[in-house]
């Protein structure tokens, strides 16, 4: 139940969350097409999509009278902004630690050194290379 007065409102309020959501989930798949390598990938699949989801779920909890689903879509805001950041960030370090390639343009390495014979902008090698001499593989 809503007073009258604010129903037009609440319908602009409706339609620009759809708009900003569209437009952020849009941004976000361009981005993913776009960016050179998984890591700057990882910006427009986390962040982008995190706000464009939640600005969709907030226009879906505004626009029913179900409290059931108004709940639902809140809690589902909730979850999407505690596990997109974690989820990227495990993505990512999965990605580097298994040799995925930085891009040319990358400028700081954080972890260079912490993964045996990883070397910068160059492809990762496999097998027993990569971990070392002596050092038993059993990734494989």
């Amino acid at each position: 139940m809503m007073l009258p007065v604010l129903v037009p409102v609440a319908e602009w309020l409706l339609a620009g969350l759809l708009v900003f959501g569209s437009l952020f989930v849009l941004l976000a798949a361009l981005g993913v097409a776009r960016m050179p390598d998984l890591f700057t990938r990882m910006q427009p699949a986390s962040k982008a999509t995190t706000l464009g989801t939640g600005c969709l779920l907030l226009a879906v909890a505004l626009a029913t009278d179900d409290p059931g689903v108004r709940t639902r879509a809140l809690a589902a805001v909730v979850f999407v902004l505690l596990t997109a950041p974690v989820a990227a960030h495990m993505i990512a370090r999965a990605g580097y630690l298994d040799g995925a390639d930085l891009w040319d343009g990358t400028l700081v390495d954080e972890w260079q050194g912490r993964q045996p014979g990883r070397s910068r902008g160059a492809s990762t090698p496999r097998g027993d290379e990569r971990w070392g001499a002596g050092t038993p593989n059993t990734r494989s």
